[in-house]
């Protein structure tokens, strides 16, 4: 004779399916936490990129403003020219209608003034639609980490009752 055995009613309050597996709160909790953890990690992440954005957009404005003063000026000017630390050596610019142009990989390309502007003006709107892209990411993760830490805090208080 087959026997049918009825297991005792389970508290369920305290379980949850996740992935097709029955987690408890405590187990939820944890995974909550590490997800909250990783957050911090892309915050992070996203932080350093943006500084890195903002450096180099400090950069091309620097050049930016250069070439306009080049412009201004004419061939066999002399100038101070920074070599960093706050150190500077005599320079004369024997021909301020060209300038040479980073293109990559350690190459350069000569272009004329107007030109070398035109590229560090698209360098820079391109620079700084990265950083809004940026901005957006750390926003929405900022959002949804958020939004994590609450229920995760909900989920504790539940769990001491």
């Amino acid at each position: 004779m087959n026997t049918l055995i009825i297991p005792s009613l389970i508290d369920f309050k305290n379980y949850l399916v996740y992935r097709g597996q029955i987690m408890t709160s405590e187990e939820e909790i944890n995974k909550n936490l590490s997800i909250l953890e990783y957050y911090k990690e892309q915050l992070n992440a996203v932080d350093m990129q943006s500084q890195l954005m903002q450096a180099a957009l400090a950069d091309y404005y620097k050049a930016k403003i250069t070439i306009e003063q080049l412009k201004k000026t004419g061939d066999k000017q002399e100038v101070l020219i920074p070599l960093g630390g706050g150190t500077f050596i005599d320079g004369l610019i024997k021909n301020t209608q060209k300038i040479l142009v980073d293109i990559g990989a350690g190459f350069v390309t000569e272009k004329k003034i107007d030109d070398a502007l035109e590229k560090v003006e698209e360098r820079i709107k391109k620079l700084q639609k990265n950083q809004e892209k940026l901005i957006t990411t750390a926003q929405q993760i900022q959002n949804e980490s958020a939004e994590l830490s609450k229920k995760t805090q909900k989920l504790i208080e539940e769990s001491q009752k």
